[in-house]
């Protein structure tokens, strides 16, 4: 897969902006946003809730860093970031399933709003990082 994607100035801002983001949520998965970040793991998973949040905080940030400073493989970086926000999915789904308030979501609607913004950063990793232009181009040939 190409890695040296070139991709435009537009683009690279949205991508800095995605990787500060998600450093601000690593951050608040290891201290001030830990308890809401708890009732979004489902209770299916067969580990602590605090280390889950925990284990996801630190992989936030590894992304997050990886959106601004590791340019050379942003494509791997944003599929990976991509990858993630899918894999993380189910827990926004555990949610609204459950009705459980968090991050001032104490609505069922607002609640189900909030599921369909997770394709928006699942698009915004990839087109930002030029993984959509690779992905779709590759798949032509």
């Amino acid at each position: 897969m190409k890695q040296k994607m070139k991709t435009t100035k537009l683009q690279n801002i949205f991508r800095i902006i995605l990787g500060a983001m998600m450093i601000y949520v690593a951050i608040g998965h290891l201290s001030f946003s830990r308890i809401d970040f708890q009732a979004q793991v489902p209770d299916w998973i067969p580990l602590d809730k605090d280390l889950v949040v925990i284990l996801s905080g630190i992989v936030e940030a590894l992304l997050g860093l990886g959106m601004i400073f590791y340019t050379q493989k942003k494509v791997l970086v944003g599929i990976a970031l991509a990858s993630f926000y899918i894999l993380i999915f189910p827990g926004n789904i555990y949610q609204y399933i459950n009705g459980i308030s968090a991050f001032g979501l104490d609505t069922d609607q607002a609640r189900l709003i909030r599921l369909f913004f997770q394709p928006v950063l699942v698009l915004w990793a990839l087109w930002s990082t030029g993984a959509l232009k690779t992905l779709v181009t590759k798949n032509k040939n």
